[in-house]
């Protein structure tokens, strides 16, 4: 079966995910790229450093993103939204946003582009002592869909 994800269920998945994927659109082009990320229910909040994406958001800040549930080919979730992203230069606002992602709950197992500070998880006292650069994305419209099939799946050994 096939569906549309109603708002719970797309705030789940929202919430549920560490890695989703930003659309960006500046000077012609079209650029999509992961991300890691935390949602706090009005911000998708990231870390990053200078580049194509961070040139193309600030050229033009209108922004789509996008996360998946997947447990395998036949049953998954997938949420895309809309939204305006926002560069916290503020460095109270700044550090809200690097603590939010620090609390992310994450795998043991994780990636330098997860870890914001080279002494993951110990960050240091001053986050604002963390380099890189912090963004928002709010979020200002939602859709999601999901395909379930619940028929059992057999192997062959």
């Amino acid at each position: 079966m096939i569906g549309i994800l109603n708002d719970s269920e797309i705030e789940e998945v929202l919430r549920h995910q560490i890695i989703g994927r930003i659309g960006c659109h500046a000077g012609g082009i079209t650029y999509v790229v992961p991300i890691s990320y935390v949602y706090d229910g009005t911000y998708i909040y990231a870390h990053t450093y200078e580049g194509m994406k961070m040139g193309m958001m600030r050229e033009n800040p209108r922004v789509c993103f996008e996360a998946d549930a997947m447990e395998n080919m036949a049953n998954w979730k997938s949420v895309i939204c809309q939204g305006q992203f926002e560069e916290l230069t503020d460095p109270e606002e700044r550090r809200k946003g690097i603590q939010k992602l620090l609390d992310r709950v994450l795998p043991m197992i994780t990636s330098q582009t997860v870890q914001i500070t080279p002494h993951w998880p110990f960050p240091p006292s001053d986050l604002n002592k963390i380099k890189g650069i912090v963004y928002r994305i709010r979020l200002d419209e939602k859709t999601g869909r999901f395909e379930k099939n619940e028929a059992e799946t057999y192997y062959a050994s």
